[in-house]
C-alpha cells in the first residue's frame, strides 16, 4: 500500500466518479482505477461498490478512508516540518477565503504578501463557510479566511478585524435620503438574505425575529430571497425588491453616503442605451446603521482559522501581518 494508492480512494470517496476523481488527482481515470482495483486485490475487501456512472463507499471502506485521511494529513504534516527546517515561509500555502471576504479582502492582501514575503506561493480557493471547515478537516487547505460564527471543533483560530455592516436600499426607497439608519426603522422591510454567510443571515434575522421564513413582500417577490451572492442581493436591492445588509467593504468607497452622485469622468460614454440610463436611476443608497439604546451596532468579525496540528506557525503570522498592513477603510484590526 502507498500514500498514492491511499490518496486516490480519498478523492474517489469525496467525488464518487472515477472520472473526477482523477481529474483531482491529475492522472488518468485508467491510472486510478487500476491502483484502486489493486490495493483492494491487496486488502482482500471491496472498498466500493460501483454501478452505472457512479461510485458508493462500501461500511469498511468508509473506515478505511476515514484512516487514509488521517495518514495522508500526517504524511503532509511531515513534509511541512521539514521545509520549515529550511525555511517556514517557503513553499506553496493554501488559503480558502469565504465568498463574501475574498472579493473585497484579497486584492490587498495579495498585494501585501508577495512584498512582504516573496518565498510564500499563496494558492487561493473561494468556497461557502462549510465546505472551507470541511476542506480543512480533510487537509485540502491549509488555513482559512471567513466570518464567524462557524463550527469550529478541532480548529485553532485568530481575530482579524470587526467588520460594521451597511444597509443597502433601493435609491428609491423613503429611508434613501437619509444619513444614517437605525434598526427599529429596519424593521418590517422586506429582508433579501445571504444564504451563504451566517453571520449576515443572523444580523438580518435579528431585525424582525418573528417574522418566521417569510420576512416580507415586494412586488414580484412572494416571499424573502435567499441567495449564495452577495452581488446578486445587491442587484435585487437596486431594482427595488427589498434591503439587505452588506460589508462595509463591499460598498464602493466614494457611496458610502446617500449624497453621492456618479462622476462625469465616471459616465460611460454617450452611447449608454435608455435602459442602462433608468438602471442608474435605480442605485443602491448605502446607509450607515447607528447604535441604539443597549444594542451595539451591526458588526460581523473577520477570522484566520487553521488546523491545530498545521506546523508552519510563521506562515499563519505572515499572513496576519500581511492583512494588516492591508487598507481595510471602515474596519476595525484585531492586533
Amino acid at each position: 500500500m502507498t500514500l498514492t494508492e491511499l490518496k486516490y480512494i480519498v478523492a474517489l470517496a469525496q467525488e464518487k466518479r472515477f472520472s473526477r476523481a482523477a481529474s483531482l488527482c491529475n492522472v488518468s481515470q485508467p491510472s486510478l482505477s487500476m491502483a484502486i482495483k489493486k490495493l483492494e486485490d491487496e486488502l482482500e475487501l471491496k472498498l466500493f461498490e460501483r454501478t452505472a456512472g457512479k461510485v458508493s463507499v462500501t461500511p469498511v471502506g468508509e473506515e478505511i478512508v476515514y484512516e487514509a485521511r488521517r495518514i495522508l494529513e500526517h504524511a503532509d504534516t511531515i513534509q511541512k516540518i521539514a521545509q520549515r527546517g529550511k525555511d517556514p515561509l517557503a513553499g506553496t500555502v493554501r488559503i480558502g477565503v469565504s465568498f463574501t471576504v475574498g472579493p473585497y479582502l484579497l486584492p490587498e492582501l495579495v498585494h501585501h504578501s508577495k512584498s512582504r514575503t516573496p518565498q510564500m506561493e499563496l494558492i487561493l480557493k473561494g468556497s461557502f463557510t462549510e465546505r472551507l471547515i470541511e476542506m480543512l478537516g480533510t487537509g485540502e487547505i491549509d488555513c482559512a479566511i471567513m466570518a464567524e460564527p462557524f463550527r469550529s471543533t478541532g480548529l485553532a483560530k485568530a481575530a482579524l478585524y470587526d467588520e460594521p455592516l451597511v444597509a443597502a436600499v433601493p435609491a428609491s426607497h423613503a429611508l434613501a435620503g437619509r444619513e444614517s439608519i437605525s434598526t427599529t426603522e429596519l424593521q418590517g422591510e422586506t429582508l433579501l438574505l445571504l444564504e451563504a454567510d451566517q453571520s449576515l443571515r443572523e444580523h438580518l434575522e435579528a431585525l424582525d425575529p418573528d417574522a418566521g421564513p417569510s420576512l416580507g413582500d415586494a412586488e414580484g417577490v412572494s416571499h424573502t430571497f435567499e441567495g449564495y451572492s452577495l452581488e446578486t442581493i445587491k442587484h435585487m436591492v437596486s431594482r427595488g425588491m427589498g434591503i439587505t445588509l452588506v460589508p462595509r467593504l463591499s460598498v464602493p468607497h466614494d457611496q458610502m453616503h446617500p449624497g453621492y452622485k456618479r462622476r462625469k469622468e465616471d459616465e460611460p460614454t454617450a452611447q449608454l442605451s435608455e435602459k442602462r440610463r433608468r438602471n442608474d436611476d435605480r442605485q443602491i443608497r448605502y446607509l450607515p446603521i447607528q447604535q441604539e439604546t443597549g444594542l451595539p451596532p451591526p458588526v460581523r468579525r473577520i477570522v484566520l482559522a487553521w488546523r491545530r496540528s498545521f506546523p508552519r506557525y510563521e506562515v499563519i503570522a505572515a499572513l496576519r501581518n500581511a492583512i494588516y498592513a492591508c487598507e481595510l477603510p471602515g474596519v476595525t484590526l484585531i492586533h
